[in-house]
């Protein structure tokens, strides 16, 4: 059958047509097509203030759609045969809301697309209003200039119209030129510093320390294999540490031999974790072999032509490896070895000269096995030389501003004839000649080397194949960051350092930069915006002394650093959350909220963070962090608008913000100490708007809400003087208003109180029925963090509240705060943390702080029996909710916890997600909700399993071979199987599903 062919029904009276609609993006073009896109961000139903859309379509990119739509589209619309007006019109509301939320995971940010040039066509443009003495131009206006300067196909008028609302934030409907470039900026300035705190990285200080032997320098730090770390001091001392600074082993490997043996000292070491081999250079122009684990001597290798001051070992794979060390001479020696177990094993059994088998440099290369090769490449010491694998090339550096780093070839390439001539002698001769040793330094080639010239020269240095990055350091202070394959110029500097740098590392997984200087100061630098992450000063490091050795861990995350004392500076890590969870935020959420203006919700956390989300697919729109500095944030609430947000902090102030860009508006806060904020509200008196907090100072501020007011800080209103005289005598935690007079708080003692605010008195006050009896009071939580109004409860407005042991109150707050009744709504006898009731129906959602979710039909209550039982529960989070509300116009609530998640349930606690989540949904298609799935944690949490006597019920392997025989059989417990029904109404539908699958 053709696709969108209408076809006789099947039907009886077969009058009536259907039609199959094939897909939703079908739907979306054909409306599209036909009339402009009229929905406003607000949500179906509310129209742009012009018609300024541009062409809809869908690209390339945006056919990537989730799994879940993709779904979606493979579905066709069930065959109708009969249809009523009202059927109807439910039909095109579903139709338009699943048609509006697939547009909506398609659209382009408007603000994203920005570029110079069109900011340039919309500055022309504004100007060209403002010829005309129009400073300020409306949202019909703005929308026909972003249409015409942008011109982006993507983009509907309900784009241009939300765009328009962010940046008139006070709902005047006009903006400027100056309040539109204040948006881009400011949102740009927060994405920036967004990016940045998702870098954000941290050593835990101060530092762990370890005093060491005074006057005596460690040469060198390594990683072993085994989690410990390893120094070497000049005097020889070994000394190995766990990864918190333990000593585990140490020995002095010079004190054994004889007694008139003359003193050695060590210029370096490293350790050959794949042989178990330690190894040290000396000033006696020798390479000490020790097996590490009994550190016992091994062999020698001796009358080396200088000293090495710098020792490095790579393992090149195939029992192969490279010894690099750098003389004094400015000369870098190399030593490859093959068959490195055989050869060493020779070399132990060879004499010994001072208690240990010993081998000349000289007999040494005569071996098959080693290859030994000496370069002059610098005019100066050499400060420090390694081989790298990757590269398969040796650098090194030193003090030599002409020469200051290399980066040179292991072995001379010789030409086609030289290797022939080698190959005929022999193959054909049948002998192999043998090769004078000459420590006379050889010369590279310019082609088989690349020179770095440095002022002041190069004293540290690191190498990374990943980022194709070297980084050099030294007495200049600076960072230099190369191209390892071009000399010229740096491709970047990194300033900071106000001493000489001694050591820098690469660490490439996390694309970041370590260095130290002699200073004792350790930073932090990232590699793609070359900007210093962290900072360690040796005030708050506590490391002090001259710094004679560095050496970071990549397994143990931790940089140490010996100078006066042992120190090891370890990162802060992330707790590593199990692969299915997920999580909205990367600390406790204290508070969430939805803005229907803009269909958006806004949540923050104890780290002073704000992200803003998108309703309709969970996907986040914004974030801007540090909006209490380090405090965390307690509270938040919206203008009667809906687009600007009010948050409270444990640092005693409010702050009022344009969410969408991350800009303070206003600061609120009082003179003198600030206390806690613990709620806060926007208040409407008459035609006066107020901001209303309560906390900690056990009063209630009042502030005006005056948007054309442009003074930054605003104090409070005086306070009432029944507040100041019979208020509150405790911290107040919560506050909530009756429109249009009625205002209730609050407190930590169990006390409630009414205020009338127009007269700022108090109109009744009372508290929990259980405090009243001292019998019953003793040890009870009195707090009262959760109180609302219910109107129309019984002929009169009522009053709920939290009470102790999962209670929940209800009194007559217009007779004198009479007590109504109390019913247990926590199951688990847990404070009830947060309530919310619908707009239209009588049903109370109550959560507790064990992340369960109750549901109650008001209108069943009996003040006389004082029971009520809950219409449907389920756990929603497993720990303390902070955030409860109902979004009646989408049936959904929206909850969030200090589980760090926010989330979305229907409104018969059907799992919908968790904000954050890698595939997106949308409200209105349940096939993109998680449902039946419930949350990772929620499900394996104990306190999620049902509490039902069958589950009490002990069986034993006799009951299951003789059924006859017991108890349950004989109709002591008459249940054979749970009913779908059954399970829906006693268990929470996580453990509902698992029950029925199982």
């Amino acid at each position: 059958m053709p696709l969108q062919k209408k076809i006789r029904s099947s039907s009886a009276s077969g009058r009536l047509e259907t039609q199959r609609v094939t897909s939703i993006l079908f739907e979306l073009k054909r409306k599209e097509e036909r009339t402009g896109n009229t929905t406003g961000p607000g949500g179906p139903g509310e129209k742009a203030t012009g018609d300024f859309s541009a062409p809809v379509g869908v690209s390339e990119e945006r056919r990537k759609l989730p799994e879940w739509l993709s779904r979606e589209l493979l579905k066709q619309n069930r065959r109708r045969h009969s249809v009523t007006l009202g059927d109807k019109a439910d039909i095109l509301r579903q139709q338009h809301h699943s048609i509006e939320s697939t547009r909506r995971l398609c659209c382009l940010q408007i603000d994203d697309a920005v570029s110079l040039d069109n900011l340039q066509k919309l500055k022309l443009a504004f100007e060209e209003y403002e010829t005309r003495g129009l400073r300020f131009i409306d949202a019909k206006s703005f929308g026909r200039i972003v249409a015409k300067c942008l011109a982006l196909p993507e983009t509907s008028n309900a784009q241009i119209q939300g765009l328009f609302k962010k940046i008139d934030y006070s709902g005047r409907g006009r903006i400027s030129w100056g309040d539109f470039c204040t948006h881009l900026l400011q949102e740009h300035k927060e994405k920036q510093e967004t990016l940045r705190r998702s870098k954000q990285v941290a050593f835990s200080l101060p530092a762990t320390t370890r005093t060491l032997c005074h006057g005596v320098d460690v040469v060198n730090i390594h990683s072993a294999h085994d989690g410990t770390v390893a120094t070497a001091r000049e005097d020889g001392m070994v000394c190995f540490w766990s990864a918190d600074l333990k000593p585990v082993k140490t020995k002095h490997m010079f004190n054994d031999g004889p007694a008139n043996r003359k003193s050695k000292w060590a210029s370096d070491f490293c350790l050959m974790t794949e042989y178990d081999k330690l190894m040290i250079a000396t000033g006696d122009r020798e390479i000490q072999l020790y097996d590490l684990s009994s550190l016992e001597p091994y062999c020698q290798i001796n009358a080396l032509e200088t000293v090495p001051l710098t020792l490095d070992y790579s393992y090149t794979g195939s029992d192969k490896c490279c010894i690099v060390y750098g003389d004094t001479e400015g000369c870098v020696t190399i030593i490859l070895i093959s068959s490195v177990q055989d050869t060493l094993r020779l070399w132990n059994k060879l004499p010994k000269v001072g208690n240990i088998p010993n081998i000349a440099m000289d007999n040494a290369v005569l071996s098959l096995n080693v290859t030994f090769v000496r370069w002059k490449v610098h005019r100066d010491w050499v400060t420090q030389a390694k081989y790298f694998q990757s590269f398969q090339a040796v650098v090194s550096s030193s003090n030599d501003g002409s020469s200051s780093l290399v980066i040179g070839c292991v072995l001379p390439l010789t030409d086609a004839e030289q290797q022939l001539i080698e190959i005929r002698e022999a193959c054909y001769e049948g002998k192999i000649k043998k090769i004078q040793l000459s420590w006379t330094p050889q010369l590279r080639a310019s082609c088989d080397q690349t020179v770095f010239s440095v002022y002041k020269g190069v004293k540290t240095f690191d190498l990374c194949r990943k980022h194709s990055l070297l980084v050099t350091g030294g007495m200049d202070r600076l960072i230099r960051m190369w191209n390892p394959h071009f000399s010229g110029k740096p491709t970047g500097v990194l300033k900071g350092h106000s001493a000489p740098i001694v050591y820098l590392f690469i660490l490439s997984e996390d694309s970041q930069i370590f260095s130290v200087s002699t200073d004792n100061t350790v930073k932090i630098w990232d590699i793609q915006d070359q900007c210093c992450l962290f900072t360690a000063d040796p005030k708050t490091s506590g490391i002090h002394g001259d710094i004679s050795a560095c050496s970071y861990s990549s397994a143990l995350k931790s940089l140490y650093i010996a100078a006066d004392c042992m120190a090891v500076l370890s990162l802060k890590r992330r707790p590593q959350l199990h692969r299915r969870l997920t999580v909205s935020h990367n600390e406790p959420v204290t508070c969430c909220g939805y803005s229907e203006e803009f269909r958006q919700v806004v949540s923050c956390t104890e780290g002073s963070v704000v992200k803003v989300w998108d309703f309709d697919t969970g996907r986040q729109a914004f974030e801007f962090g540090g909006a209490h500095d380090l405090s965390a944030i307690t509270c938040m609430t919206f203008d009667p608008k809906g687009r600007r947000l009010v948050t409270g902090g444990r640092d005693g102030c409010l702050k009022i913000w344009n969410f969408n860009n991350g800009q303070c508006l206003k600061t609120l806060k009082k003179d003198g100490v600030c206390n806690e904020v613990c709620d806060c509200i926007f208040l409407q008196v008459r035609k006066n708007f107020y901001v209303m907090s309560v906390g900690r100072d056990w009063k209630i501020d009042i502030y005006s809400d005056v948007p054309e007011d442009f003074h930054h800080v605003q104090r409070p209103h005086p306070s009432w003087q029944d507040d100041l005289k019979n208020g509150h005598k405790d911290d107040i935690l919560c506050v909530t208003q009756c429109p249009p007079s009625l205002l209730a708080t609050s407190s930590y003692d169990g006390e409630i109180i009414v205020w009338n605010v127009v007269s700022g008195r108090i109109q009744c006050r009372f508290v929990s029925p259980l405090l009243t009896d001292p019998k019953t009071s003793g040890g009870l939580d009195t707090s009262v963090p959760s109180i609302i109004f219910l109107k129309q409860f019984s002929s009169t407005t009522a009053l709920l509240s939290s009470g102790a042991l999962g209670d929940i109150n209800l009194w007559n707050v217009l007779s004198g705060g009479k007590c109504l009744g109390t019913f247990k709504a926590s199951r688990f006898q847990q404070k009830i943390t947060r309530m919310a009731k619908t707009e239209k129906e009588m049903l109370l959602y109550a959560a507790d702080q064990i992340g369960y979710i109750y549901v109650y039909n008001m209108e069943k209550f009996d003040p006389e029996q004082n029971t009520l039982r809950a219409e449907n529960f389920w756990r929603a989070h497993t720990s303390r909710i902070t955030g409860l509300q109902i979004v009646d116009s989408d049936q959904v609530v929206l909850t969030s916890s200090t589980d760090y998640t926010v989330r979305l349930w229907s409104a018969r606690g059907e799992f919908i997600g968790t904000f954050g989540q890698s595939e997106s949904w949308s409200i209105h298609i349940p096939s993109s909700w998680k449902h039946p799935a419930v949350p990772y944690e929620v499900l394996t949490d104990p306190l999620s399993m049902p509490d039902h006597e069958i589950l009490k019920t002990h069986t034993h392997l006799s009951d299951a071979i003789n059924p006859d025989n017991t108890d349950t059989y004989r109709g002591e417990l008459k249940v054979s199987y749970f009913t779908s029904d059954y399970l829906s109404s006693a268990f929470s539908p996580s453990v509902s599903l698992f029950l029925q699958l199982n």
